[in-house]
């Protein structure tokens, strides 16, 4: 048995003008169902909530304004559940409407409070059928787009493949608008090096606001967990069904990489907003980097932000980021206490913990 992680762009769902691709939707579903018949656990990530509501209004472009989107979403959330459900349960298959937020996945115990639910769904055979909840999500507390929050998804239920649908084959080695000659890169396992030979612009649709680069980073994510992810056509008939069943000859494919993250530590890099920034000497950067140890107040140089106790803050030595860390100070007390040896941080502060940031509450970039 496999768990599959499957995200439908705005594009996949709809069309320029909002009207639902039913026949598109309609032929996911017979996989999404031919998958539970063999047995697989297949969560739904969908993006189109908004585009569905534009149709519905009858507005003629997206809107800019967060709170327009946010009641456009509010109008078209419900109906295209609707639109899964009933399509999933003629093929003899139940859904679950999910509604996440940034706040879900940031912070731990509703991180695995999420994590806890989809569990049961997937034990109870359903299919749950998640977007972000755009109706509560701000410019500040948001995914961003779909890819990232499908990624996290990936990473919440252990998924063993996450597939990004788009509306074309995958990346291509340039732009196929401008370059005739562009063709499909078949596997990608070099993230630093994609840009210098591949599309992966930012421009999205008329409806979407994520683009291939979204994607290739949600991949990214996904593989730095163990999960193996593809990008294909989701318009392309049977391209989803060959990939669920296996091809390795269809989109492009990011092969899992063996990071050796812990849960945890995946939610840190990944879920948790940094804060602030703590930038450390050359001596703290080479034991964080190469020793694995904690960073104490003596190996800081600088603070910069507004953070509390237990936010996660970036660790940089001058322009070069580390990690990300939790941090056991608020800035202003980091501030007071960054260059002292441990005797004079006790004398200064003296229920404070021995760590700035503890090894175990770590993870390098």
């Amino acid at each position: 048995m496999a768990r599959h992680v499957i995200k439908l762009g705005s594009g996949i769902v709809a069309s320029d003008d909002g009207a639902l691709r039913a026949d598109v939707l309609a032929g996911i579903c017979d996989e999404i169902a031919a998958r539970r018949r063999a047995g697989d656990d297949v969560v739904v990530v969908s993006s189109g909530a908004i585009a569905r509501g534009m149709q519905i209004l009858g507005l003629t472009s997206r809107p800019t304004a967060i709170e327009d989107l946010q009641a456009a979403s509010a109008v078209g959330q419900g109906r295209l559940f609707r639109f899964y459900d009933e399509l999933l349960a003629d093929r003899g298959v139940g859904a679950a409407q999910v509604l996440l937020t940034f706040f879900d996945l940031s912070h731990r115990s509703h991180y695995l409070n999420a994590r806890q639910t989809l569990r049961r769904l997937l034990q109870w055979g359903l299919v749950p059928v998640i977007n972000e909840n755009d109706t509560t999500a701000t410019d500040e507390i948001s995914f961003g787009d779909n890819d990232f929050l499908a990624a996290q998804v990936a990473i919440l239920v252990e998924a063993d493949q996450l597939v990004l649908l788009t509306g074309v084959d995958g990346v291509f080695t340039a732009d196929p608008r401008t370059h005739p000659d562009a063709r499909v890169v078949g596997e990608i396992t070099d993230f630093d090096d994609l840009e210098s030979h591949a599309a992966i612009g930012d421009s999205t649709s008329a409806l979407g606001s994520g683009g291939m680069r979204s994607k290739v980073v949600a991949a990214e994510m996904a593989t730095a967990a163990g999960i193996p992810a593809v990008i294909c056509n989701g318009l392309r008939h049977q391209a989803l069904g060959r990939v669920l069943a296996g091809a390795t000859d269809e989109g492009t494919s990011f092969p899992a990489r063996a990071l050796g993250y812990s849960s945890f530590k995946l939610w840190l890099r990944y879920a948790k907003p940094s804060r602030g920034t703590v930038a450390v000497d050359a001596g703290a950067a080479r034991a964080l980097r190469d020793g694995g140890t904690s960073l104490l107040p003596v190996g800081v140089v600088g603070v910069s932000g507004d953070f509390g106790s237990g936010d996660a803050v970036e660790v940089r030595e001058g322009a070069r980021l580390l990690g990300k860390g939790i941090v056991n100070y608020a800035a202003p007390e980091l501030r007071r206490v960054m260059g002292l040896q441990s005797p004079q941080v006790r004398e200064v502060l003296p229920r404070s913990a021995e760590e700035a940031i503890h090894r175990d509450y770590f993870v390098l970039a």
